[in-house]
């Protein structure tokens, strides 16, 4: 699969993953379960995503602002996981927090779908969009296990 279809599988479980999130109570295991799948979910993504398709789009003209921007995001949905480990799971705080966290990933996915994908589809060849989703699913797979 092409860097723009494994990207975007990621995306389609992020989103399912955080809608069920958004959907459970109190300090249950359920709950702490899905967060800590969540967030090794957002990690590894970022991590495989910034290698594999921010790194060649920075290289060009065209994405690197758009890339730099993205990378920036990535590292606001860190810094809102690392609060939301700060928050009782119980508390009435922590849903609020979940929301955020949503906000902040589905905007970042929405704006990589509809802007980066198209800038980034000038600037890759046909070949490099191919090995670049064979690195990335590789690397994910790597960092899932």
């Amino acid at each position: 699969m092409r860097i723009f279809d494994e990207i975007k599988e990621d995306h389609e479980k992020q989103r399912t993953l955080l809608s069920i999130l958004t959907k459970t109570e109190g300090d249950s295991e359920g709950r702490r379960e899905l967060f800590e799948k969540v967030k090794e979910e957002l990690q590894n993504h970022a991590e495989a995503e910034e290698k594999h398709f921010y790194v060649p789009l920075i290289e060009a003209d065209l994405t690197r602002d758009k890339s730099r921007h993205s990378i920036h995001e990535h590292h606001e949905i860190d810094e809102q996981l690392e609060k939301m480990e700060n928050i009782d799971f119980s508390s009435s705080a922590w849903l609020p927090a979940v929301k955020k966290l949503q906000e902040l990933v589905e905007h970042h996915l929405d704006e990589e779908e509809h802007e980066v994908f198209q800038m980034a589809g000038k600037v890759l060849s046909e070949n490099k969009k191919d090995s670049l989703g064979k690195e990335f699913r590789e690397m994910r797979e790597e960092l899932d296990s």
